[in-house]
């Protein structure tokens, strides 16, 4: 009787295949849950370290104009639809002054952030793609692709100003100094 050589060797099982499918799976769902949170901390990280610039180039700007940047004294509570008013400021009213051929030694033509230019910067939180484009159009944006907050004048916390982002949920309850509710994601200079 002659044997066949290949009834001999072994092979997976259907229940081996499939807890090997299982691992990889398991393994999988890690990676990009910990590819979540680790996208997360990097905005977070960005937030804070975009409000602790904004804030040392506003600083800047008093000591320069004698006022925080803004055209009312008291900006609105909500401190929204207010950093197209920082763009003009801190960056535009610079960029501006600096290409127009002119040597003007005026304090309103310095570029307080130059990082707010979008031509040139790798932080997208400007969401013009011309530099020359008008102020009121540019917003300053937060990772999460929402609009910095700010505030001054009776109306802020601070003695000085207010700067914050809404965080991931894009809410925020500018009443309140408590980071619960709309604001437990917030990040705030206050």
């Amino acid at each position: 009787m002659k044997s066949n050589p290949l009834r001999g060797r072994a092979g997976f099982t259907l229940i081996e295949l499939m807890a090997v499918v299982v691992i990889i799976v398991i393994l999988a769902t890690l990676v990009v849950a910990g590819m979540g949170f680790a996208q997360e901390k990097q905005n977070r990280d960005s937030a804070k370290t975009q409000i602790a610039l904004l804030a040392k180039a506003i600083e800047e700007y008093k000591l320069d104009m004698g006022k925080y940047p803004g055209k009312v004294d008291n900006t609105p509570a909500a401190g929204s639809g207010v950093s197209s008013e920082l763009y003009e400021a801190l960056f535009f009213e610079g960029y501006t002054a600096s290409n127009s051929g002119t040597a003007n030694a005026d304090a309103a033509s310095k570029i307080y952030l130059a990082e707010l230019d979008p031509r040139s910067t790798k932080m997208t939180w400007v969401t013009t793609t011309k530099s020359d484009t008008p102020p009121s159009s540019t917003k300053i944006k937060d990772p999460w692709d929402v609009e910095y907050r700010y505030r001054k004048g009776t109306n802020a916390q601070n003695p000085d100003f207010d700067l914050w982002s809404c965080g991931k949920n894009g809410k925020t309850d500018p009443s309140s100094a408590k980071l619960t509710g709309d604001n437990k994601d917030d990040i705030r200079n206050f």
